[in-house]
């Protein structure tokens, strides 16, 4: 069976653009890493949780941010390494000089017989749909497309 993880796509619009925030994943493996790394907010669920309450507990570990307005489903899609994502919408105008997130433990410089600490996710920015598509994982660039759907209006050119 397949890992499941939910998420959040937060949007704000600003000067006629939809922004949306995305997140870059801490740790030494993505240190250097840019195009293709961001990601929503997300993180894995088990079967006794739904994806919309995963998708909040993650949001909130990962930036900080209580997200308890009405979301928006933005359906599923399955990731390169077979990880199937749940994506949510929501409306925010969070400050990204206030990402809050957790962090994890693990054995750096590999066998070195140490541990280090790393924040989950090491920053946080608003990017337009066309910056977007470029920073996120590729395989979430479809919930790019379903934001953009839902609202037209302030659609890029």
């Amino acid at each position: 069976m397949s890992k499941k993880s939910a998420g959040i796509l937060l949007y704000k619009h600003e000067a006629g653009k939809i922004l949306v925030l995305l997140v870059h994943p801490g740790g030494p493996f993505w240190n250097n890493r840019d195009l293709g790394a961001w990601s929503i907010p997300k993180g894995e669920y088990g079967p006794d949780e739904q994806p919309e309450a995963a998708a909040r507990r993650e949001v909130h570990e990962e930036t900080g941010i209580a997200v308890t307005g009405r979301l928006t489903s933005l359906g599923e899609e399955r990731q390169k390494g077979g990880k199937l994502v749940a994506a949510f919408a929501s409306e925010s105008d969070f400050d990204i000089d206030r990402l809050r997130s957790n962090s994890f433990d693990m054995e750096w410089p590999p066998c070195s017989g140490r541990t280090q600490s790393f924040p989950e996710v090491d920053r946080a920015g608003w990017f337009t749909l066309a910056d977007a598509r470029a920073k996120i994982n590729p395989a979430q660039r479809p919930f790019l497309d379903r934001l953009e759907a839902l609202c037209p209006k302030d659609s890029e050119p």
